[in-house]
C-alpha cells in the first residue's frame, strides 16, 4: 500500500525572507514605533536631498544676485532671503537628527521592547511557548537593530553628501560636535550602544517610563564623554614658531602655548598668535619675553581615524552592554 503525502504546494510555501517565530511577533508587536522611524528617516532624508538638489544651489544664486547689486551703484537691493533661511534651517534640523534621533530611538526601542513586555507579561507567554529567554531577547536586540542601523547608515549618507556640496555656505568645520557625528559611523555607533543600554535599562529596571529615563540619560553621558575626549583619541600634530601662530584654516585647534626665555612651558597662551607678519611676530615675542611658540591642531586628514577610533570604543561598549544584558537576564530566568 502506498502512502498518500500531502506536500504543500511550492506556491503556498513561505518565503525564506519572510519573518517568521519571534522575528514576526517583534515586528508585530512594535508595527507603530517601526512606521513612525521610517517616516522620520523619509522625511529627514527628503530634507537632506532638497539641499543637496537644490538649496545649495539657490542659495549661491541668491548669494551671486546680492553681490552683483552690491557691486553696482545704481542697483537697488530688493533681494530678501528666505532661500537662505530656509536652506539654513532645513540643514540645521538635518543634522541634528542625524545626531540625536537615532539614538533616541534606539534608547526608546531598547527600552519599550524589553522593559514593556516584561511589565505586560507578553516575555513569560513567549518563554511558555517553545522560545527560550535568550531567543527571545536577542529577538528584541536584532530587529530594532537592523531597522535603526539601515535607516541611520541611509541619513549619514546623505548628511555627508549635503555637507560636503554646502561646506562653503554652512559655515560649520568638520570638528563640530553635532558635523562630526552625523558625517560619520560615529551616529551609528551611538544608536546600538543606546539600543543596548536601553535594554539593560529595561531588564534592570522593568517599567517602561523609568528604563527610558535611564538609558537617555546613560546614553546622554556617553555622548558628552565622546565630546570630550574625542580629540585624545588620535595623536595631534604640534608645530612651533610661526606655524604656531598660523595654523591651517580648516585645522582643528587643540591647544596654544608658549615656551618663555626661562624655559618654562606654558599651555593656553594665546599671547602673539593674532601678529601677521614674521617682524610682528618677532617684536611681540621679545616684549613679552617668549622665545618660541607651540599648538597642537588636527588636520582634516585625521577625520576617519578620529572616527574609526571612537566607532571602535562604542562597538566595544555596546558589545560589553549585550554580553552584561544577557547574564542579568539568564540569572533572573534560572
Amino acid at each position: 500500500m502506498t502512502a498518500v503525502t500531502t506536500a504543500r504546494p511550492l506556491a503556498e510555501r513561505p518565503s525564506p525572507l519572510t519573518p517568521r517565530g519571534t522575528v514576526w511577533a517583534a515586528l508585530r508587536l512594535h508595527r507603530t514605533p517601526l512606521r513612525i522611524w521610517c517616516a522620520l528617516v523619509a522625511v529627514t532624508a527628503a530634507g537632506m536631498l532638497w539641499a543637496y538638489v537644490l538649496g545649495a544651489d539657490a542659495v549661491r544664486e541668491w548669494s551671486h544676485s546680492v553681490a552683483s547689486c552690491a557691486a553696482a551703484p545704481t542697483c537697488v537691493d530688493t533681494f530678501d532671503e528666505p532661500v537662505y533661511e530656509l536652506y539654513e534651517l532645513i540643514t540645521g534640523l538635518a543634522t541634528s537628527a542625524v545626531v540625536y534621533l537615532p539614538y533616541l530611538v534606539a534608547a526608546w526601542a531598547g527600552a519599550t521592547l524589553v522593559a514593556r513586555d516584561l511589565e505586560s507579561g507578553t516575555s513569560a507567554l513567549a518563554w511558555t511557548q517553545s522560545v527560550t529567554p535568550a531567543r527571545w531577547l536577542a529577538a528584541q536586540l536584532a530587529v530594532p537593530a537592523v531597522l535603526i542601523t539601515a535607516g541611520t547608515t541611509v541619513l549619514v549618507v546623505l548628511h555627508r553628501l549635503m555637507w560636503t556640496d554646502g561646506r562653503d555656505i554652512l559655515g560649520e568645520d568638520w570638528y563640530s560636535a553635532d558635523v562630526f557625528r552625523a558625517n560619520g559611523p560615529v551616529a551609528l555607533g551611538y544608536a546600538l550602544c543606546a539600543l543596548a543600554v536601553g535594554a539593560l535599562a529595561g531588564l534592570l529596571v522593568r517599567r517602561t517610563l523609568p528604563a527610558l529615563g535611564l538609558a537617555l540619560a546613560v546614553t546622554a553621558a556617553v555622548g558628552i564623554l565622546g565630546d570630550l575626549y574625542r580629540a585624545s583619541l588620535w595623536p595631534s600634530v604640534t608645530v612651533t614658531g610661526a606655524a604656531a601662530s598660523n595654523l591651517p584654516a580648516d585645522a582643528a585647534p587643540l591647544e596654544h602655548g608658549v615656551i618663555l626665555t626661562s624655559g618654562e612651558r606654558i599651555g593656553n597662551n594665546l599671547a602673539c598668535v593674532d601678529n601677521d607678519t614674521a617682524t610682528d611676530l618677532t617684536r611681540c615675542m621679545t616684549k613679552n619675553g617668549i622665545s618660541d611658540l607651540w599648538a597642537t591642531y588636527h588636520p582634516p586628514s585625521h577625520f576617519w581615524p578620529l572616527q574609526l577610533m571612537e566607532s571602535a570604543i562604542l562597538v566595544t561598549l555596546t558589545a560589553l552592554v549585550v554580553f552584561l544584558t544577557f547574564r542579568v537576564l539568564k540569572r533572573r530566568t534560572a
